[in-house]
């Protein structure tokens, strides 16, 4: 008889199609040591990333000297992804990324000063082989 649960990269796709509560393990800048924190992620369109509230983030700092880092997914789906980040400096791709950002936040009158002042990535995983 076929089992019918669904595969762990069938979970773990499924996970990453909404935003949630993560931890992400980064490589500090200039400890060399790695550096675990608690995140919320968001997908825009099937695009994943990472943001933060206005303000300097070290593990964006981080992220910005090592875009290599950990992914671990919290809640009914488990699993530390190797994962590389991608600062979106680009003000076109910035401004729809943070649109979409700020609504989820239910944030969208400061809008402005999350572009002016909040990090953003894209997270990419490497194919499975």
């Amino acid at each position: 008889m076929q089992s019918t649960a669904p595969s762990d990269h069938e979970r773990i796709d499924r996970a990453l199609r909404h935003g949630h509560t993560i931890e992400i393990t980064t490589i500090g800048r200039k400890t060399g040591l790695p550096r675990r924190i608690e995140t919320v992620f968001h997908n825009i369109d099937g695009q994943v990333v990472l943001s933060g509230m206005p303000g300097p983030r070290s593990w964006y700092a981080n992220l910005l000297t090592n875009p290599t880092f950990t992914f671990h997914l919290k809640g009914p789906v488990q699993a530390d992804l190797p994962a590389t980040a991608r600062a979106i400096t680009e003000p076109v791709e910035r401004r729809r990324v943070m649109e979409a950002v700020t609504r989820n936040w239910h944030a969208t009158d400061r809008l402005e000063t999350f572009l002016a002042h909040s990090p953003l990535v894209e997270v990419t995983f490497p194919e499975a082989n």
